[in-house]
C-alpha cells in the first residue's frame, strides 16, 4: 500500500489549524493519574486525525497517546502496521499558553518507522521524513552535522526533572555544555536538533508516541542518537527510553562520555 505523505501533512495541518490553534490560550485542562495534563484539544485532535486516517487506510489502526494501554498494545501488534500519534506533544505548554508544542505522527510497518511528521502550528513549520529518503523542514532538506560543534560550545536540551537525582545534580552544578534549555516538547526538541537550533539533547523518559516520528527525522537528517545503555532508541514496543541525541556522531560520543559517572 502506497502512503501519500503530502496528503498526511495536509491532514495534520488542517486538524492543527482547526482543533488546536482556536483553543490555544482558551482551553480547560484535566490531570491524568500519572500527573500529566490532558485537554479537550488533545481529544478533539486525536479523534479528527484518527477519523481521516481510518477513511484513507482502514487496515492500519491508530496508537494514540489518549488511548488505554490495552488499546495501544492491540494497535501495536497489528500485522498491517500502526499509526503512532501524539495529538499535542507539549500539552503542558499548550494548556498554559506557551507557544511550543506540536502534532507528531509516525507509521510503523515491519517493525520499522517508515515515515514521521512533526508539525508546529505556531510557526507553521512541518518536519517530515521517510525511511531512506532524507528529512525536510517545509521542503528544505536537513543535514544536522552541518551544525556540529564541541560540547563546551553547545546549547543542550535537558529535562532535569526526568533524570536520576545524582545525574541531574552533577550536570546542573558542573555543566559540560555552554548553555541548557528545557523547552517542553520531546518531538520538537529532536527536530530542533536536526536544524542545529540546539545541538544535543537528553531526556530520561521517552514514550513511543513522543519519539517515534522525531527519531526518524533526526536519523534521516544524519543526526545521532542512542539510549543511555548504548542501544538504538527506537524499538516497536511500549518501553520507555532514556535517550540522548546530537547533531553528529562525534558530538554524541562527547556528550555520552560527559554523562557517564
Amino acid at each position: 500500500m502506497e502512503i501519500n505523505i503530502k496528503q498526511l501533512i495536509g491532514i495534520i495541518k488542517q486538524v492543527a489549524q482547526t482543533e488546536l490553534l482556536p483553543r490555544f490560550q482558551h482551553v480547560t485542562k484535566a490531570y491524568k493519574i500519572d500527573g500529566s495534563i490532558v485537554t479537550e484539544a488533545d481529544i478533539a485532535a486525536q479523534h479528527a486525525i484518527q477519523k481521516q486516517l481510518h477513511h484513507l487506510y482502514p487496515d492500519i489502526p491508530l496508537l494514540g497517546e489518549e488511548m488505554s494501554e490495552n488499546e495501544q498494545l492491540d494497535a501495536l501488534n497489528n500485522i498491517n502496521g500502526v499509526w503512532v500519534l501524539d495529538p499535542i506533544d507539549g500539552t503542558s505548554n499548550f494548556s498554559h499558553g506557551l507557544p511550543y508544542y506540536c502534532v507528531s505522527l509516525a507509521l510503523i510497518q515491519n517493525k520499522e518507522v517508515q515515515l514521521g511528521i512533526v508539525y508546529d502550528p505556531e510557526r507553521d513549520e512541518c518536519f517530515h521524513a521517510q525511511k531512506n529518503q532524507g528529512a525536510f523542514l517545509n521542503g528544505r532538506q536537513l543535514n544536522a552535522p552541518e551544525y556540529s560543534t564541541t560540547l563546551g560550545k553547545a546549547i543542550v536540551g535537558v529535562d532535569l526533572k526526568r533524570l536520576p537525582n545524582t545525574l541531574a545534580a552533577r550536570i546542573a552544578s558542573n555543566p559540560p555544555y555552554a548553555s541548557q534549555r528545557s523547552l517542553g516538547s520531546i518531538a520538537l526538541d529532536w527536530c530542533w536538533v536536526s536544524t542545529g537550533r540546539i545541538q544535543a539533547y537528553l531526556h530520561g523518559k521517552h514514550n513511543l508516541w513522543d519519539y517515534c516520528a522525531c527519531w526518524l527525522i533526526l536519523t534521516e537528517a544524519n543526526g545521532a542518537s542512542q539510549t543511555m545503555d548504548g542501544k538504538c532508541v527506537f524499538t516497536p514496543t511500549m518501553e520507555h527510553k532514556f535517550a540522548i541525541a546530537a547533531v553528529s556522531d562525534q558530538l554524541l560520543k562527547e556528550w555520552f562520555l560527559a554523562l557517564k559517572p
